[in-house]
């Protein structure tokens, strides 16, 4: 490359003069990015972490085919193996009553309907055991703020407690066999730290209930798997598995959650500035290391629940694409699966949702509306099994079962922030000099309902019509075609656009 100041002074005037008369029009040039990738280099496993479990709204909801339907069409972009819910033990599906003695009646009918459509579809279930069945609860009248109003109550008798779980876990057992059943997970509880446990002293009454729960499970059959503590903002874990060490008490995996807008306080305890961008798995690299540390070092790790940062309604928008690849860039070796809330907005914790698009956590908006979310997993789904490394913190490299490349390439811009379009220049090494490459997109031109919407109106209750255009306008189209230039490919990719570039060998 040349130095400036062996140019020509006649071409150093030109230069500065078309830099003056841009600057002048606002006319300022892309960023640019140049990065290498050695297509040759050694690979290390790249497990697809992100995309094995979803959440989703609390169990009764799975009974509606709009749910159904919702799950169906995200498994069909991410190939997901389980889904988390609350209130499988809510009196909304009948599990627990009392006769007129005030003996235990237990009803399992809308469990099994649950479960069966679950497996039906081809996931199996994360079973959060929650909540409170209100005639077990020592307080009928604690209940959550939530809509559906879940009850938060420790139960009245222990004896009870075990009974219903070891009643529950023999039903599955016998409904579903113990082959099938040890595939499942069973976590204990949700975010007891907050309000969704009023047990006093929180941790200690849960760590009771944990106890309880894991031990009678494990009586019914010692293949079933039991975990927790299920805490919001990473917290309890060197206490729950201090816990559990010190009394003997079975755990085959460890749970929590922590989202891109938790405050760093938090999450870490501390008033550090941390960038949402980082701070989810930040707070996961912490818990790996509390595990590490602790009695049972190899447990694995499940982040039940997370989401990308959700000001200004971003979670409608393409900022999730670069925001998921850039967490999934982080996260990588650090955990074994990360569960997105949600799959779907087909959810009702502040009631029932008047429109779509109000910033819900969901891949498809009220109606069965494909969010770019949607389409994001579609791409990222297509990466392979092993990734290489590459110079640069905003694309993720990986090999193929065919041997060619699939590589994610993103432009992050936060919610309130004005990017600017970027270029990147890829460089090649190990590859044929003209290989074939194939570009897909999603951004505010592609795959972008948002725009869509609005061109139709923005109806508050969309026919089954208008979401068929709306998914119709936004469906991916053929993948641009073309071929390496002397090794390199330049892209161009406006604020938040994500790209998958696969490369054929």
């Amino acid at each position: 490359m040349k130095r400036f100041d062996t140019l020509p002074l006649g071409v150093l005037r030109s230069a500065a003069l078309l830099f003056a008369l841009s600057a002048a029009a606002g006319l300022a040039a892309p960023a640019q990015q140049r990065i290498e990738i050695d297509a040759q280099s050694v690979a290390k496993p790249f497990p697809h972490f992100w995309e094995q479990m979803f959440g989703s709204g609390r169990a009764i909801l799975s009974l509606r085919e709009s749910y159904r339907e919702d799950l169906r069409a995200v498994k069909q972009v991410a190939d997901f193996h389980y889904v988390r819910f609350h209130a499988i033990l809510h009196d909304e599906v009948g599990v627990y009553n009392e006769d007129e003695h005030g003996n235990p009646v237990y009803n399992f009918a809308y469990v099994d309907q649950i479960y069966d459509g679950l497996l039906k579809d081809g996931v199996r279930p994360f079973v959060e055991i929650s909540f409170m069945p209100k005639k077990l609860a020592f307080n009928p009248d604690a209940l959550h703020p939530f809509w559906y109003k879940q009850n938060v109550s420790p139960p009245k008798s222990m004896e009870r407690w075990d009974d219903l779980m070891r009643h529950f876990a023999q039903h599955l057992v016998d409904r579903y066999g113990v082959d099938e059943v040890a595939q499942w997970y069973f976590e204990v509880w949700n975010e007891p730290n907050i309000d969704f446990w009023n047990g006093i002293p929180r941790d200690k009454s849960y760590f009771e209930l944990y106890a309880h729960t894991a031990r009678d499970l494990k009586a019914v059959n010692s293949r079933l798997r039991v975990g927790g503590p299920a805490t919001a903002a990473a917290h309890w874990i060197p206490e729950f598995l201090k816990y559990a060490a010190e009394n003997h008490v079975p755990v085959d995996f460890v749970t929590t959650h922590g989202y891109a807008d938790d405050t760093a306080e938090d999450l870490f305890g501390t008033k550090e500035d941390v960038p949402m961008d980082e701070r989810v798995c930040k707070a996961v690299a912490k818990v790996r290391t509390e595990i590490r540390t602790s009695a049972q070092p190899n447990l694995p790790l499940f982040w039940t629940e997370w989401n990308v940062q959700g000001m200004n309604e971003s979670r409608d928008t393409t900022f999730v694409g670069p925001a998921l690849a850039n967490t999934i860039r982080q996260c990588d070796g650090t955990v074994e699966m990360m569960s997105f809330w949600t799959f779907s907005d087909v959810f009702e914790e502040g009631g029932p949702i008047s429109k779509p698009f109000i910033g819900m956590f969901g891949l498809r908006a009220e109606g069965g509306i494909n969010k770019p979310s949607y389409y994001d997993y579609g791409l990222l789904h297509q990466l392979g099994t092993e990734r290489l490394s590459a110079t640069s913190n905003d694309v993720l490299v990986t090999r193929t079962q065919s041997g060619g490349l699939a590589i994610a390439a993103w432009n992050l811009v936060d919610p309130g922030q004005t990017g600017e379009t970027k270029t990147m220049d890829l460089v090649f090494r190990g590859l044929p000099a003209d290989a074939r490459v194939s570009i897909e997109r999603v951004d505010d031109d592609h795959g972008n309902v948002l725009k869509a919407y609005k061109a139709i109106g923005s109806p508050l209750s969309p026919t089954p019509a208008q979401v068929e255009q709306l998914n119709r306008a936004t469906a991916p189209t053929a993948p641009e075609e073309t071929r390496l230039q002397a090794g390199r490919l330049k892209l161009t990719l406006m604020p938040n656009a994500l790209v998958l570039i696969e490369i054929q060998m």
